[in-house]
């Protein structure tokens, strides 16, 4: 799992680092609140641990930004305050959980796995390789790193990853994108470079491959 904690406290930022990474997770740290939203909002995560006690911007506000933005991505909030009162702020602000300092590890790492139980049911991603595609929130990932994406791609990266790692004919990525009424130029073409600009450009293995004479095939190398 991508995990994003956002904590001001070094000492404990470096403990839930430590044994989550320990644990097999990928973990993007932030210390700040408005660092911790820019992360959030760019980044791809399964799930967010989020001090309310953040300099910049205090937890609460930065769970409402992200509900406001669109971003689903759960959130357990973590606090010294126990009052109801501030439970029931954290909850209405957007967060899925809530965890009062101190707490063992060990339930973190619990309370994030069921909550992920839960929610993946839910949620709509496709991953061929280390390409992520989140369906909910139209937003793509390679290697964690964020891609931008026209419309038009993303509907061709669907339609390839759906097929993955099956070739996909000419015909039907042009049906994807314009029905039974595709342009006369050769557009797809245009998009399938930008497309692989963004997926395969920055990184060392390409993943979008030309088969000449029958379209196009998204997956690892199948020569090696």
């Amino acid at each position: 799992m991508r995990l994003l904690i956002v904590e001001d406290n070094s000492d404990i930022l470096a403990n839930i680092l430590d044994y989550l990474e320990a644990a097999g997770h990928v973990v993007d740290c932030a210390r700040n609140g408005p660092g911790g939203l820019h992360l959030a909002l760019t980044g791809h995560y399964d799930l967010i641990v989020l001090d309310i006690m953040l300099p910049g911007m205090d937890g609460y506000q930065l769970c409402r930004s992200l509900r406001e933005a669109g971003c689903q991505v759960p959130v357990i909030m973590l606090t010294a305050r126990d009052a109801l009162d501030d439970r029931l702020q954290g909850l209405r602000s957007g967060a899925d959980d809530y965890l009062v300092k101190p707490f063992a590890l060990a339930e973190l790492e619990a309370r994030i796995e069921a909550i992920l139980r839960r929610t993946r049911g839910a949620r709509q991603r496709l991953q061929v390789a280390d390409l992520v595609l989140d369906l909910d929130s139209c937003r793509a990932s390679r290697g964690g790193q964020p891609l931008r994406l026209n419309p038009a791609c993303l509907k061709l990266l669907e339609t390839l990853m759906r097929k993955s790692p099956g070739v996909v004919r000419r015909e039907a990525l042009e049906t994807a994108l314009w029905g039974d009424d595709p342009p006369a130029s050769d557009s797809l073409r245009s998009h399938l470079h930008l497309l692989r600009q963004a997926v395969d450009k920055p990184f060392p293995r390409p993943l979008l491959h030309t088969v000449h004479g029958v379209g196009y095939r998204l997956g690892e190398d199948i020569h090696g």
